[in-house]
């Protein structure tokens, strides 16, 4: 029997019933595939899983440090060939709310890496220097690991000058395999709330539900039919109780199981890994609708 560390359905039996209704998973990507650059042994098996169970999956991410095309590479060296229609980053996130409710920005202030700024130009953005003189349309912040602290003053004097201010994530740090906190878009926007006293206009990424959007309309889906995999419950969950869709927390990344149980928001279900999410699905297939 797969092992579930906890649920909020009353039996087993009724977890099951739900999870048979799911044909497609939305899955997040650092501490739920991979940690840091690491696969999990358990991760291709899984995905075979799920395509010889004929359930469909694609890739969300919180962290837009790296373009698509750099993400597909990394997912290459790993083991996994990921379509683009398969991969939806924040970052993509944010281009697309900026065409859509900001349209005539175009020159922004963007707190990234090259790879993201880049990301950016290549959907007609331009990206301003770190200068006074330069003119700003809107101020994006986003998990930069280049950061320097010039740049971020920089993005403090835009904000305390009431620019457009936009942050691509929440997350407080990015899981990883190695020995230190990666410090994350929200802890960035932490300390230029401190300095400026302004939270950013608008969060992108995970727990906002257009980062689902997508997925339920390129393939067709009603949201009882998806689930939201993840390893935060500030982001991934909460993006499944917003999108009214099934939420799995897995253990293998940031959050605790006394996460999930004292959390607001909770998951449908709590596993120690997407592995087990793998034998639930197979169970479910088994019974008798």
């Amino acid at each position: 029997m797969t092992k579930v560390e906890w649920t909020v359905y009353p039996d087993r039996q009724a977890l099951l019933q739900r999870v048979k209704t799911i044909k497609h998973v939305a899955l997040d990507m650092d501490g739920t595939i991979y940690k840091g650059n690491t696969l999990f042994p358990y991760t291709v098996p899984f995905l075979a899983r799920l395509k010889n169970m004929g359930i469909g999956y694609s890739f969300l991410t919180n962290n837009p440090s790296k373009s698509t095309a750099d993400y597909l590479q990394h997912l290459e060296k790993m083991g996994l060939t990921v379509t683009v229609d398969e991969l939806y980053t924040s970052a993509q996130a944010t281009i697309n709310w900026l065409k859509i409710n900001i349209p005539a920005a175009k020159r922004l202030f963007i707190l990234g890496t090259p790879s993201m700024i880049g990301e950016f130009e290549k959907a007609g953005f331009i990206s301003a220097s770190d200068s006074a003189d330069d003119t700003i349309d809107a101020l994006v912040a986003g998990f930069d690991m280049t950061l320097t602290y010039s740049r971020l003053c920089r993005a403090a004097w835009w904000i305390k000058r009431g620019k457009p201010y936009v942050a691509t994530n929440p997350d407080r740090v990015c899981p990883t395999d190695q020995p230190t906190v990666l410090v994350d878009c929200g802890s960035i926007c932490a300390a230029l709330e401190k300095a400026t006293g302004r939270k950013p206009d608008v969060t992108l990424g995970k727990p906002q539900p257009e980062m689902l959007d997508g997925i339920l309309q390129a393939h067709g889906l009603q949201p009882d039919e998806v689930a939201m995999v993840g390893d935060r419950v500030y982001t991934d969950i909460l993006l499944a109780h917003r999108a009214n869709v099934f939420g799995a927390l897995v253990l293998s990344g940031e959050a605790t199981l006394a996460d999930a149980q004292n959390a607001e928001y909770q998951p449908d279900v709590v596993l120690p890994t997407i592995e087990q999410l793998g034998e639930l699905f197979a169970e479910a297939k088994k019974i008798q609708v």
